[in-house]
């Protein structure tokens, strides 16, 4: 493994391990804040925000289509190049803000519905839609600060400075830490809003995010000078449209139909009870905190062999994605063993039956003994992506939870008495085969392009 290169990789990754570490952390403490209160208030907070998470990655997956030729202009030092992606970013993010919002505004609380099931009393579940559609409402608000905050994150960490994202997340997390604390509480004089105070600290957490990064980018116009000037004109170039159409659209598509196949995962579980919402809450939760690993070396890596295919270096680029996705899978290993120690002390927190609390610590096992496949197939996934080839990481990624995962859970959870403990590890079970197709697919080389010269 070259040692230059590593140390490379690792000032790319480590910010943005640090960053979305602590914004998990924080989550996870939000998590126990809200799940203290009642576990109505954390069933609904948890199936609003897995909805959210259908918007975030739509949000993630139009972005990185674009910001994959972002990388490569980076790479060739291409300023103008650059701020064409920054400004069809904006443009791309704010229309998916209206769109995201006015579906959530006009079937919020048909969404909800499909989470919750007869085997609750009728006042519980109606206390939990109530909670969750106050919950959601508020969240709405911050929905174009999400977006923006991206769109910002994205072209700089593309250009190497992962640093200012990090603070901005770092700062946003904290904000909101004690928004919770204040407003979940009602601290320092002010009321105890339970679940509505938890959604009015994250909004206020993102604008905050919002303003520090987009004020820190204009103020370094020299180390970024593709800021300068970035709104003066929103005109792109036809064939840069046309290019991030092609290969940025079955990228919008994956996260779209991943993120609502993995809420359709979720919704399947959830017909074993709403206990199994509760519990799979509290897993996700933890496990958050610890796919940190997996998930900011597969970003980095996205990001480094994007410049160094724009770079023109195509010869070694294979081999340094190897190393990077076996560096991933030695160190979830290792983290995955950790989590599998601390599973059954991490759902005593919550103020839940004993029953969730035990089926949760089952769950979060299950994750730990899987964590090094996610880490392979997510490098695997991100590597392919670099170079452009985006219908292939579309038909591996969201294409393989539509014909492999989702059907699995819909035929055991419906037509088989197995425990939702044997029936999540069988689902989660068959990224086996998901990493077997990605290695071949990585070991192939047809995703080694220099995009950039598509568009010159």
């Amino acid at each position: 493994m070259d040692k230059k290169f590593l140390k490379h990789a690792m000032l790319i990754a480590l910010p943005i391990m640090v960053q979305n570490g602590i914004t998990n952390f924080v989550s996870m403490l939000d998590n126990i804040m809200i799940g203290r209160i009642g576990t109505e208030q954390m069933t609904a907070a948890a199936i609003v925000n897995q909805l959210m998470f259908v918007f975030n990655l739509c949000i993630f997956g139009g972005l990185s289509g674009i910001g994959i030729f972002t990388a490569q202009y980076a790479g060739k030092k291409d300023i103008e190049g650059v701020r064409n992606t920054f400004r069809l970013s904006f443009l791309l993010a704010m229309l998916m803000t209206v769109i995201g919002t006015a579906v959530f505004l006009l079937h919020g609380p048909s969404l909800v519905n499909l989470y919750l099931h007869d085997d609750a009393s009728a006042a519980d579940l109606a206390a939990t839609l109530q909670y969750a559609m106050q919950y959601m409402h508020l969240i709405l608000v911050s929905l174009g600060a999400f977006a923006l905050t991206q769109v910002y994150a994205g072209v700089l960490r593309a250009d190497g400075e992962t640093s200012a994202p990090m603070r901005a997340g770092t700062l946003a997390v904290f904000v909101n830490l004690i928004g919770n604390y204040l407003l979940i509480y009602g601290k320092a004089g002010l009321p105890a809003l339970g679940v509505a105070g938890a959604a009015i600290a994250t909004v206020i957490s993102r604008f905050v995010e919002l303003v520090y990064i987009a004020v820190w980018a204009h103020r370094h116009k020299i180390e970024h000078p593709y800021i300068d000037k970035a709104y003066a004109s929103m005109r792109v170039p036809k064939e840069l449209f046309l290019q991030c159409l092609l290969k940025g659209s079955p990228l919008l598509l994956n996260e779209a139909l991943w993120s609502s196949g993995e809420a359709i995962l979720q919704q399947n579980f959830s017909l074993r009870g709403v206990s199994v919402v509760a519990a799979m809450n509290i897993s996700m939760t933890i496990c958050n905190v610890f796919n940190i690993g997996f998930m900011s070396l597969g970003q980095a890596i996205g990001i480094l062999v994007g410049q160094e295919l724009g770079k023109g270096n195509t010869e070694t680029v294979k081999k340094q994605a190897n190393d990077l996705s076996l560096l991933s899978v030695i160190l979830c290993i290792l983290i995955g063993a950790v989590l599998y120690a601390v599973a059954p002390a991490f759902p005593k927190i919550y103020a839940a039956d004993a029953e969730i609390r035990s089926l949760a610590a089952g769950l979060i096992r299950v994750s730990a003994v899987m964590m090094p496949l996610y880490a392979y197939g997510n490098a695997s996934y991100f590597t392919i992506r670099s170079g452009g080839k985006t219908m292939i990481t579309f038909i591996f990624d969201s294409g393989f939870t539509w014909a492999a995962s989702i059907p699995a859970a819909w035929v055991l959870v419906r037509h088989t008495a197995l425990p939702i403990l044997i029936v999540y590890a069988m689902v989660q079970g068959l990224n086996l085969v998901k990493d077997i197709i990605g290695f071949v697919l990585v070991q192939r080389g047809n995703w080694i392009v220099d995009l950039t010269a598509l568009t010159e």
